[in-house]
């Protein structure tokens, strides 16, 4: 955490990333958006969608395949060929001459997948597990997700090589760096829990195993763009994707105490909904996982304005990140700053569709006052 005083520390604070000076705490979550079009080739118009949002300090993109089977959803993008790399750059250019910072945020989805994205071939994981009351969009609609494939031990290292060449891509397009996706119950948080995981060789069993296809993720990506601009999500409890783990304090203490030790950009925590009363699950806030990552902390989890500032000055985080606001309000930091009503989103236009609830969500203008 930067040497500041806690009581002056708030969202629109700059703050030094590594090699990176933010101008504010403020972080545009990674939001899938569903318009990438043939070849998965990012929108023409994502170039203007993220420069709309450069007030951020940081933004990080949509989750985007680093390679081809990693897909798992219709029209999301990779970072795998020729021209998805060409169009990337045009949105860090965008983004750059608004003079902002964007990571690149990359993912496998595994077992949350369809045969139509890879050939006909089942979806993998690290065990025959499906999940339970899970579908995903297909050219076809919503569909059903069948059993995965288990991967053999052979094929791990060619799920890491993928994301190292994603990472080579990344940088290719003009990112400042790139964020691993181990969170939301994709292939990465698949093989750290337990509940996803029952393998028997080194990737499996212990946490220390059941933690090593991250860790080595983690490790090929920072070869690449060197440790200070690589970051990594984590969703600690949650069940997104029908995900669960057995002892997800003791799991999740042990992958965060191990990516401090690798000084890395960021650690991306999303916060679960905590039930009460006799459903109460194991404290895995920011708060909990604090003393065990001294670096960077983003944290996320449906957060305002003045929660957020709260997080910050009470030293449990360093940056806060805003999924669905930063959606609907492009210039969500000025509105921050002013005081000023903050646009509604839309969920019928998030995920598919044009401009609409994409672009086209209107800034403020010098008329609009503080509420």
């Amino acid at each position: 955490m930067n040497p500041e005083s806690a009581q002056a520390i708030d969202v629109f604070s700059p703050y030094e990333l590594g090699p990176l000076q933010l101008k504010n705490r403020v972080v545009m979550a990674p939001m899938t958006r569903s318009r990438a079009g043939q070849g998965n080739i990012p929108s023409s118009m994502a170039a203007t969608y993220y420069s709309q949002r450069a007030g951020a300090g940081l933004i990080i993109t949509e989750a985007t395949q680093s390679s081809p089977g990693g897909q798992g959803y219709i029209a999301t993008p990779g970072i795998h060929s020729e021209a998805q790399v060409a169009e990337w750059q045009k949105v860090t250019d965008a983004v750059h001459q608004k003079g902002g910072l964007i990571f690149l945020q990359m993912w496998h989805v595994g077992r949350i997948s369809h045969p139509d994205f890879r050939g006909g071939e089942s979806p993998i994981a690290p065990s025959a597990i499906a999940p339970r009351g899970v579908q995903t969009y297909t050219a076809q609609g919503l569909q059903d997700i069948p059993v995965p494939r288990a991967l053999e031990t052979a094929e791990i290292p060619a799920i890491v090589e993928g994301f190292r060449e994603g990472a080579k891509n990344a940088r290719a397009a003009g990112f400042d760096g790139v964020e691993v996706h181990g969170a939301n119950g994709y292939l990465l948080d698949q093989f750290l829990e337990d509940g996803t995981n029952q393998r028997t060789d080194q990737y499996g069993g212990s946490v220390e195993n059941r933690a090593r296809l991250l860790l080595e993720v983690v490790d090929a990506v920072a070869q690449v763009w060197g440790s200070e601009r690589v970051g990594v999500r984590l969703s600690p409890g949650g069940s997104f994707n029908d995900m669960c783990d057995n002892r997800p304090q003791e799991t999740f203490s042990h992958v965060v105490r191990a990516l401090a030790s690798r000084k890395l950009a960021y650690l991306h925590l999303i916060e679960p909904v905590q039930p009460q009363g006799e459903h109460a699950m194991p404290d895995l806030s920011a708060r909990f996982f604090r003393p065990l990552y001294p670096g960077t902390l983003i944290v996320a989890g449906g957060y305002t304005l003045a929660r957020a500032n709260a997080v910050l000055q009470a030293g449990q985080a360093d940056l806060a990140a805003f999924g669905q606001l930063f959606l609907a309000n492009p210039d969500l930091v000025e509105r921050f700053r002013r005081g000023a009503q903050l646009n509604t989103p839309n969920p019928q236009t998030y995920y598919g569709g044009g401009a609409e609830g994409y672009i086209d969500y209107p800034a403020l203008d010098a008329t609009q006052a503080v509420r």
